[in-house]
């Protein structure tokens, strides 16, 4: 294969894979970490909006991402930074050339950027005969980002400490439509930020029904600090409860029939950067360990 004049040891062997974004439906902190960090507790949901992951093996060794999202150098993407981790554990003598096709919004809350990476650490346990499992993975992926451990647990989950700890919980068939707004959200800024609730009570028994009315610990905050989103949450109040994902800036509503949600949408994306979308009871690759 001939790029830029060069002749890439590149195969013609290319599988594309899914990395589904994420809602949490539910969002508390619990208590500030003496490393700095934050105790979470939340409602992490799958959703069928993805990136694709083009993986294409190479015969020298190395790691190659084609296209670094946001033009950031390649080690610093998270795709990139997942294959280089599994290095130690490689049983073969493969490289990986990684290309992101990038669908959901960078900075929305949406997890795109560790789903990524949790693809690309579940193709390459199996591909390079790492012989990782689940948990070990999950450990690997702590490193790397908060999110990247739900999305290599496979499944719908409740998530404690800083979204490492995870036990599966039952999600009902719901389907949501996720809005966009125009800005990007400091997470740094946001969990700085002085009227932060920090001592949401840890929930004992978390059930889907047990945590219910669901919040966002985040979500005042965000609207306080972001007039645009504040602008678009008021709107959107006349369709039902509006939540925020992770520290924004997306914005959803949930509804419990799609013909329902339908009708909403058909408002709602002639005037905003939104998607329908269905949530999943697994993630596509759960097989894969």
């Amino acid at each position: 294969m001939r790029r830029q004049g060069i002749i890439m040891p590149i195969s013609e062997y290319t599988q594309a894979f899914p990395a589904p974004a994420k809602l949490n439906l539910d969002l508390r902190i619990t208590g500030r970490r003496a490393d700095g960090y934050h105790n979470l507790e939340s409602i992490f949901c799958l959703i069928d909006w993805q990136d694709t992951v083009y993986l294409t093996p190479r015969s020298d060794g190395l790691i190659v991402l084609q296209n670094p999202t946001d033009g950031l150098p390649q080690e610093k993407d998270l795709a990139y930074r997942a294959a280089e981790a599994l290095l130690p554990y490689r049983k073969t003598e493969q490289g990986m050339d990684i290309r992101l096709d990038k669908q959901i919004p960078s900075g929305g809350g949406l997890g795109g950027g560790s789903s990524d990476a949790a693809t690309v650490l579940l193709v390459l346990n199996r591909w390079w005969q790492c012989g990782l499992t689940r948990q070990q993975l999950i450990n690997i992926g702590v490193g790397l980002g908060a999110d990247v451990p739900f999305f290599l647990f496979g499944k719908n989950a409740f998530a404690k400490g800083i979204g490492e700890k995870l036990t599966e919980i039952n999600v009902p068939q719901q389907w949501y439509i996720v809005v966009k707004p125009p800005v990007h959200v400091s997470t740094a800024a946001i969990f700085s930020h002085k009227d932060l609730t920090r001592d949401s009570v840890a929930c004992i028994m978390p059930t889907f029904a047990n945590l219910q009315p669901f919040r966002n610990d985040m979500q005042a905050v965000v609207l306080q600090v972001y007039p645009e989103i504040m602008q678009i949450y008021k709107d959107l109040q006349q369709f039902g409860q509006v939540m925020m994902t992770g520290s924004g800036a997306c914005l959803f509503l949930t509804f419990h029939s799609y013909k329902d949600a339908q009708i909403v949408y058909s408002t709602v994306s002639s005037k905003y950067q939104s998607r329908l979308v269905e949530g999943l009871q697994q993630h596509p690759l759960e097989g894969l360990i």
